[in-house]
């Protein structure tokens, strides 16, 4: 499991507006290359964000699925990038006077990705997760989307 945790300086409602805006999943998760496609009922749970994912010229199309969401308060998602596994991301919200403290887990989305995702190379995931974090704050603090 890789557990990320960082003090953004707005309020949970506008972490949560980036995090469910389909147009801005690719410019904060590290990896998401270009959004596709999104369902009409995003982010409701069961919808998908179909996205490409990958790196250089390496890139392959999936979906993302909601699985549970809270309104500023809590956004889980079920990333795919298969054949290379899915996972589980967990992005909780807590409120800290005017900031919000976010913390994302991402675990293993299925049984066998639990191979590539291990105590092994949760410190890889961790650091990729640092930057989208990074990333994510410097969106809903700024607005900018690129760096």
């Amino acid at each position: 499991m890789a557990k990320n945790q960082r003090l953004l300086k707005v309020g949970p409602e506008r972490v949560y507006e980036v995090l469910t805006d389909a147009g801005s999943y690719a410019d904060w998760v590290v990896g998401a290359h270009k959004i596709r496609d999104a369902d009409r009922s995003w982010p409701a749970v069961g919808s998908r964000l179909h996205h490409q994912v990958g790196v250089g010229p390496f890139k392959l199309n999936d979906h993302t699925e909601v699985v549970e969401t809270k309104p500023a308060e809590k956004f889980v998602l079920h990333a795919r990038a298969r054949p290379f596994g899915t996972a589980l991301v967990t992005m909780l919200l807590e409120p800290r006077g005017g900031n919000t403290s976010v913390t994302m887990t991402e675990v293993a989305g299925d049984k066998l990705s639990r191979i590539g995702i291990n105590p092994l190379t949760d410190w890889l995931l961790h650091l990729r997760n640092v930057e989208s974090l990074r990333r994510l704050a410097r969106i809903a603090e700024t607005g900018t989307v690129k760096s």
